[in-house]
């Protein structure tokens, strides 16, 4: 049997009124306050996943923004400069990359605290051997007077005394760049191989060393003369007590000795035992001043 529309709807609407509704603890009454506290209920716990969502997302955004601004600043600020100084002992220093400087008597060295940039950078004046730790994305420079030393890891020595007339690095291991900084003459060694920068030429030269050893045997506290002129024994000697030693005469300038001592010798004892049956002598105008005479 087929109804009309209106017919339809008038049977559908006496079935509604007609169908009992629940009543009691399952009335529309008594359900409806139970689901409104359900569904409020769901819509606290999402709000408040929502707060600590934000509350976790902020304080890690507060967190990286801190790190890179602290990082920023570290970055742009200077390094602290530190300048260590020898009297008549040696000195052993760590720099922040792991390389070491040993630095020989009445010697200096300036680097920062942390190295930053391209570069790591320090200042030489005297005497120091080099152990650099080795960084292709960072050049070592060493920065004496009047030359640069550039490496990337390596073993040398560099001789910068204020008062020399030359500056010498000889190399152990590795390769180093040695550049003359009134110039473009640079020089790159091999091991066993010296270079040398004449202050009052302004020249920079290579030399061959025989017995490289004998260039840092200082670290042991020796001083060895392995067949040197009396002006290069008068140098060294004038280094390493930081006194002035004067010879009067150039002939003396040339003679050449062979001897070895340590450097816990006093150097009155050392001049006493180098003039020794020789035809030159020694004598002391203060405690500063020595002055050698040839006989």
């Amino acid at each position: 049997m087929k109804y009309t529309e209106i017919e339809a709807e008038k049977i559908l609407r006496a079935l509604v009124q007609s169908t009992r509704s629940p009543k009691g603890l399952y009335s529309a009454q008594s359900g409806y306050p139970k689901l409104h506290r359900k569904i409020w209920g769901m819509h606290k716990n999402m709000i408040g996943r929502k707060i600590a969502f934000r509350a976790i997302a902020i304080a890690a955004a507060c967190a990286l923004l801190f790190i890179t601004i602290r990082g920023l600043y570290e970055f742009a600020m200077p390094s602290k400069m530190y300048t260590i100084n020898t009297l008549a002992e040696c000195k052993t220093i760590q720099l922040s990359d792991g390389s070491t400087v040993m630095l020989n008597h009445f010697s200096s060295l300036t680097y920062p605290e942390r190295f930053k940039g391209k570069t790591r950078e320090v200042t030489l004046l005297g005497e120091g051997y080099f152990e650099v730790a080795k960084n292709k994305e960072k050049a070592f420079i060493v920065n004496a007077q009047d030359i640069e030393v550039r490496v990337l890891g390596t073993h040398f020595n560099i001789e910068a005394y204020r008062n020399n007339a030359e500056i010498k690095t000889t190399l152990f291991e590795g390769a180093v760049l040695v550049s003359a900084n009134n110039s473009e003459e640079s020089i790159i060694l091999e091991p066993n191989q010296s270079a040398t920068y004449n202050k009052l030429d302004k020249e920079l030269s290579m030399q061959y060393i025989q017995n490289p050893s004998d260039e840092i045997v200082w670290r042991q506290g020796y001083i060895i003369f392995n067949h040197l002129s009396l002006k290069e024994i008068m140098r060294e000697l004038g280094n390493s007590y930081n006194v002035e030693i004067q010879i009067t005469d150039s002939d003396l300038n040339n003679y050449h000795l062979t001897a070895k001592f340590s450097k816990n010798e006093s150097l009155e004892n050392i001049l006493n035992l180098l003039q020794t049956g020789r035809n030159f002598s020694y004598k002391k105008v203060n405690n500063n001043k020595f002055i050698i005479n040839k006989n």
